[in-house]
C-alpha cells in the first residue's frame, strides 16, 4: 500500500517493459521518495481499477493527478523534475525525438509479449527483433547515445536491449558488437541499477544493490 509521507505513487509490474522505461526515467531524475505497488502477472488491484479506467500499468499518481500512458508519464517526470532535461529545448527536434519514441514504441515493444509466447511467435519475434535493432545499430552505433545527449529515446530503448539476452536474440557481429558497446554505457549508468526489480536483475543474474 501507498505511504501517507510520499506523494507519488507509481504502480507497476516487474517484468514489464513499460513499467522498467518508467523507473529508468525516475531513478535518472533522481527521485527517490516515490512508493511503488508492484502488481504480479494478471493480479488485479481494485485501487488502480478506481484510478485507471484501463487498469494497466504502469500508472503514475502525483498527489491528485493520475497519468496512465507510460510515454505522457516519462515525459510528465521529465518536466516535473526539469534538470537533468531528457528532452531537447528545441521543438522540431522535440518532435523528431517523440516520433522515434513512437516507432519504438510501436515496432519493439510488442516484440517482449510475443517472446513470452508460443515457441513459433516467439522465433519470428526474435528474427524480426534483431533485424530491426541491426537497422538500428547500424544509424547510430558511432555516436555515444542516440542523440547528442542521453534522453528519454536511451531510456526507452534501454529495458529492451537489458532483456536481449534472457530472450536470446543475438544481433550479426558486426553490429551486435556496437549495440553491446552502446548497452553497456546504458546498464554502467548509477541510474540504471536502481531501476531493475528483482525479476528484471535475475534476468542477468544480477543481485539488486549488490
Amino acid at each position: 500500500m501507498p505511504s501517507r509521507s510520499s506523494t507519488i505513487t507509481l504502480y507497476s509490474r516487474p517484468d514489464c517493459v513499460h513499467s522498467h522505461r518508467v523507473r529508468l526515467v525516475m531513478a535518472e531524475k533522481g527521485v527517490a521518495s516515490y512508493d511503488v505497488v508492484e502488481l504480479r502477472e494478471e493480479e488485479e488491484s481494485e485501487d488502480l481499477l478506481q484510478l485507471n479506467p484501463y487498469n494497466s500499468v504502469p500508472t503514475l499518481v502525483d498527489r491528485d493527478l493520475v497519468v496512465y500512458d507510460p510515454r505522457i508519464i516519462i515525459e510528465y517526470i521529465d518536466e516535473r523534475y526539469p534538470h537533468p532535461p531528457l528532452m531537447p529545448v528545441d521543438p522540431v527536434m522535440r518532435a523528431q525525438y517523440r516520433l522515434a519514441i513512437f516507432r519504438m514504441e510501436a515496432d519493439l515493444y510488442p516484440l517482449c509479449e510475443e517472446l513470452e509466447a508460443t515457441p513459433a511467435v516467439a522465433r519470428r519475434a526474435r528474427t524480426r527483433m534483431t533485424e530491426m535493432l541491426t537497422t538500428l545499430a547500424a544509424e547510430f552505433a558511432t555516436k555515444k547515445y542516440i542523440g547528442d545527449e542521453f534522453s528519454l529515446l536511451d531510456c526507452t530503448l534501454a529495458p529492451i536491449l537489458w532483456r536481449l539476452e534472457h530472450y536470446q536474440v543475438e544481433l550479426p557481429t558486426r553490429h551486435g558488437d556496437k549495440l553491446a558497446k552502446y548497452a553497456q554505457r546504458l546498464f554502467e549508468r548509477p541510474a540504471f541499477e536502481p531501476s531493475l526489480s528483482a525479476v528484471e536483475a535475475d534476468m542477468r543474474h544480477i543481485k539488486p544493490g549488490a
